[in-house]
């Protein structure tokens, strides 16, 4: 675990923009165009953190999706530089312990959903993408991120946490196993660049417009693919993580309210809170 200090000075460089509050409305918007592709757009400004009421919206979103027997799914963010900023860190500060629990199987949820899906599936990435962010493009089949000063990863390591087994599973089903290893253990945030050298994005993209249209380009590519065999064949390639989560669920939960209770957890979490409530202050 990294001295406190050094975890919070860590926090500020990942997240530097972040604030916390209450979405207002629907926190999701769901649309289907006339060729059966639909698009999810998390929108909970300022830069869509996961909390329940957005993971939530988001599961049955994707039940929706399903049930209306869309034949693609495009994920995009409706913030102008993030797709997502990963897990919001306030659901676990000083938590309701029932909440924090319903929280993460309400993740799960999410991750099997996306990772497990039968319909295709692309992101469109049109700005930051650490942590969650980056775990949610990683579910989908195709990546299209917007070029700039952006980046994306699995930085965990970097706060002295440990990402569990499933997040390190989909980071390993999207690129080698040597690149993974080298970015979990070292916090590796991707520029755009290198993002798409090591194949953890597929494709660059002028703007937001530009990477819907290369996932739709993407999702083409199926039109003379028999649904089933395409369907079968992807959920046959991700059997083994989905599978692991979906039989260690339970214990992965422990796992992660055993982290949460932990004393120097919640004070390395209250360091950077106060952190950010400073620098609002400055900011006025």
């Amino acid at each position: 675990m990294f001295p406190l200090r050094r975890a919070v000075y860590s926090a500020r460089c990942i997240l530097p923009n972040v604030r916390y509050m209450s979405g207002q409305g629907p926190l999701v918007d769901l649309t289907v165009d006339n060729g059966g592709i639909a698009t999810l757009t998390m929108q909970r400004p300022p830069v869509n953190s996961l909390n329940l009421d957005l993971l939530q919206q988001m599961s049955k979103a994707l039940d929706d999706v399903g049930k209306n027997k869309a034949r693609a799914m495009i994920l995009t963010s409706s913030s102008p530089t993030v797709f997502s900023a990963g897990l919001d860190i306030m659901e676990m500060y000083k938590p309701d312990m029932q909440r924090v629990e319903q929280f993460w199987t309400t993740l799960q949820e999410v991750w099997i959903k996306l990772f497990g899906s039968k319909f295709i599936t692309a992101a469109a990435i049109n700005g930051h993408s650490p942590a969650g962010g980056c775990l949610l493009a990683m579910s989908c089949e195709y990546r299209a991120m917007v070029n700039g000063k952006y980046t994306i990863g699995l930085n965990e390591t970097a706060l002295g946490m440990v990402a569990p087994t499933w997040f390190m599973d989909t980071f390993r089903n999207t690129i080698s196993d040597r690149e993974s290893e080298i970015a979990l253990t070292t916090a590796k945030l991707f520029t755009v660049d290198e993002a798409l050298k090591v194949g953890l994005i597929d494709v660059t993209a002028t703007d937001k417009a530009d990477a819907v249209e290369k996932c739709k380009e993407f999702i083409k590519k199926f039109d003379r693919i028999p649904p089933f065999a395409r369907a079968t064949t992807k959920l046959v390639l991700r059997e083994v993580p989905l599978k692991r989560l979906i039989e260690n669920r339970k214990q992965d939960v422990e796992t992660f309210l055993g982290f949460v209770k932990d004393p120097k957890t919640q004070q390395a979490i209250g360091m950077y809170v106060e952190s950010l409530k400073k620098k609002a202050g400055q900011e006025k």
